[in-house]
């Protein structure tokens, strides 16, 4: 691999990932609900008096302690979705205020949304590896045999179901996100998507199944 293209990836990888932060953090702001994850982790901010970002960050560390019974191996892309993400969107909420009226709101949360879906076709395109959420997906399925859509319904339903239990916003935007998330990554995936051999990474299938990251992408991550 020569030298110019691992610099195009590392720097589509930290330009998607400060992006997914980014595309988050408008989420929050227009307040019309968030993605089954970004609802957990509003959930626990509720309770603890820690910044969104930094519970992005704990969450994400504690997905990653999973990985070990399903054999999964992160690369620099998993570790760099749990620091990167959380910063960016920490930053990105300090700088972007609070929203009001409605039109302002869903304008907002739409532009969230694509841009939620272009940082996800950066990062996975940049093909260092899934991000911790991504990877206990893809762990599950490659343990039990079951099909990426259940697997991946499973985890976001229970994770949205504990997140609203804990006082996390779901609504119109939740919905969506989850009508739009995948074609939009299935649109910027391959203008983004690096030719050659990635760097070894367990899980680096996972490119071929876009999902968050976060942050991967939705991850998310």
């Amino acid at each position: 691999m020569s030298t110019g293209t691992l610099a195009r990836r590392l720097v589509q990888l930290y330009l998607g990932l400060a992006l997914y932060g980014g595309s988050m953090a408008l989420q929050i702001r227009a307040a019309l609900g968030l993605d089954p994850w970004d609802v957990f982790h509003q959930g626990l901010t509720r309770h603890v008096g820690l910044s969104f970002g930094t519970i992005t960050m704990i969450v994400g560390a504690a997905v990653l302690l999973l990985w070990i019974p399903l054999r999964q191996r992160p690369g620099l892309g998993t570790i760099s979705n749990v620091f990167v993400i959380g910063l960016s969107v920490d930053a990105a909420l300090a700088w972007i205020p609070t929203l009001h009226g409605l039109p302002l709101r869903i304008g907002v949360l739409a532009a969230g949304i694509v841009l939620n879906g272009m940082a996800g076709g950066l990062y996975i395109g940049a093909r260092f590896g899934p991000g911790p959420r991504d990877g206990l997906m893809t762990g599950f399925c490659r343990r039990t045999g079951r099909s990426v859509r259940l697997v991946r319904t499973g985890i976001e339903v229970t994770v949205l179901a504990v997140g609203l239990l804990m006082g996390g916003s779901a609504g119109i935007g939740t919905v969506a996100y989850a009508l739009a998330i995948g074609p939009l990554v299935q649109l910027f995936l391959p203008l983004f998507t690096v030719a050659g051999k990635p760097a070894p990474a367990a899980g680096d299938d996972a490119v071929a199944a876009p999902v968050r990251p976060a942050s991967e992408p939705a991850a998310v991550g």
